[in-house]
């Protein structure tokens, strides 16, 4: 049994104070507790605990610093449960405190996963070149899955993801005058779909998009790859240079009767 014979405040903390015993030796620091475990317990001078008393004390207090070490963490931005839980685990915390925190959290709606859900979505599609696949995946990183989730991401209307990618696609026009219209498709399909957008998205953006490429950017692409053929196969000459040209242009995505025509011309400019 301890006697209580001293209750000082923290210097650092004046939310937590620290708890002088005797138990049968004189005076000696016993441990430290949180304001509200203090209050909660009525510990004062002259207070007798017992062992048992004494842990479950300090199982309390340890609880009530994991509580506001989440708080703290939840102040930069919102968090899913499993954020917190995987922070507090990274803490050292055991699964029953951390129990007893998300519990408290949920309580008083500093925790709500359906609100975050909806908040993350909002903030991805809002700031990022993100589809709803990519996006859906952050969410399970998150802890966010089944109904959640999907409820969530029906927040992303297909109209928003349609002008997103267009928009994108506004971005990537310049780089038309460099490649054919068939490995234009395939460049952005393929880069979009790692974005997480579906293939019915983007073919609709593909249709839609005001940087489709027109006949003069596809004779701009073709006269581009084909200087680079030029010398990639300067070495060769006669029969064999124009089927290694018309080989290699056809690789690059273009028709073959733009590049039919495109070799007429450049042989008529050396005949």
């Amino acid at each position: 049994m301890a006697v209580i014979t001293k209750i000082t405040t923290q210097k650092n903390n004046t939310e937590r104070f620290n708890i002088y015993i005797d138990q049968g030796a004189g005076e000696e620091y016993g441990f430290s507790v949180d304001q509200d475990v203090l209050l909660a317990w009525s510990l004062k001078k002259g207070m007798q605990i017992d062992v048992e008393e004494l842990e479950q004390i300090l199982s309390e207090d340890k609880v009530k610093k994991a509580y506001n070490l989440a708080l703290s963490y939840l102040t930069f931005r919102m968090r899913s449960e499993k954020e917190v839980e995987d922070y507090l685990r990274r803490k050292e915390y055991e699964e029953v405190e951390i129990s007893k925190v998300v519990a408290k959290l949920k309580e008083y709606s500093f925790l709500n996963d359906e609100a975050f859900a909806r908040a993350f979505v909002n903030t991805k599609k809002s700031t990022a070149v993100k589809g709803p696949k990519l996006i859906e995946q952050e969410l399970y990183n998150k802890g966010i899955k089944g109904r959640l989730a999907e409820e969530a991401l029906n927040g992303y209307t297909y109209a928003e993801q349609l002008e997103h990618v267009n928009k994108w696609m506004e971005k990537q026009a310049k780089k038309t005058l460099k490649e054919s219209e068939r490995a234009y498709h395939q460049r952005v399909t393929r880069q979009l779909l790692a974005k997480g957008f579906s293939y019915e998205v983007i073919e609709e953006a593909l249709r839609l998009s005001s940087s489709f490429v027109g006949d003069v950017q596809q004779w701009e692409a073709i006269v581009y790859q084909g200087e680079k053929a030029k010398r990639k196969f300067a070495h060769i000459s006669g029969y064999e240079h124009r089927y290694k040209m018309k080989q290699w242009l056809y690789s690059k995505g273009f028709p073959i009767q733009l590049i039919e025509q495109y070799l007429d011309e450049e042989t008529g400019k050396f005949s």
